[in-house]
């Protein structure tokens, strides 16, 4: 069994290798490469991208009515949004520190780019920027939440489950009492030394 899931471990890593591939191979296609946080197009790119832009006055007035009467129910979500955000943080900053368990780092969870395309109109950038930041706070609340399961429970439910986390393979099997306590153990070794080696180069989350 463990044979079979480090083959299927290196067939994820292998296809996640060749998705960045072809990302690259987008990027070009495009025209366009990456500077840190910024993203840059060629001159000519944004002119034309800029030809293909809907304004305000138009893109509001082609708006589907129930469009317009559920946004605020959508940025009503803000809020709870920025309450998670900040107790999550604070949360790992006290909780990881006691337990030794590395810090998540935010940059690698928040991408916020879509507000530099030049097709976009105000709005839509707004929209962009809301939705970006929500699933990012999600995917980085995840992993904090996971690492903690890596800690504190790290046990395989009985039943399959939809989207389990990356850590989620490596959780001891449902009903191994025998073997359970040494796999805690050896999970929260391993948290340990992930620290370890970020703490070489990083003593923090990134913000």
């Amino acid at each position: 069994m463990a044979t079979d899931l480090s083959d299927l471990l290196a067939e994820i890593r292998r296809l996640e290798e060749e998705i960045e591939n072809r990302w690259e191979a987008l990027r070009q296609s495009f025209d366009y490469t990456l500077e840190g946080h910024r993203v840059r197009f060629a001159a000519e790119i944004r002119r034309l991208h800029k030809r293909y832009r809907t304004g305000l006055l138009r893109y509001i007035a082609r708006a589907r009515p129930f469009n317009i009467l559920t946004a605020p129910v959508i940025y009503s979500m803000a809020a709870p949004l920025i309450l998670l955000d900040l107790c999550i943080t604070l949360y790992q900053y006290i909780c990881f520190a006691a337990y030794r368990v590395p810090y998540v780092k935010r940059n690698d969870y928040f991408v916020i780019d879509r507000h530099q395309l030049s097709y976009l109109n105000g709005i839509e950038k707004i929209n962009c920027v809301y939705c970006g930041y929500g699933n990012g706070l999600i995917a980085y609340s995840r992993e904090i939440i996971s690492r903690t399961e890596q800690y504190w429970c790290p046990i395989k439910h009985a039943r399959r489950i939809r989207g389990a986390h990356a850590r989620y393979e490596h959780f001891a099997e449902y009903g191994d009492a025998e073997n359970y306590h040494a796999h805690m153990k050896r999970l929260r070794r391993e948290l340990t030394r992930e620290k370890q080696l970020l703490d070489r180069g990083d003593s923090g989350p990134e913000s």
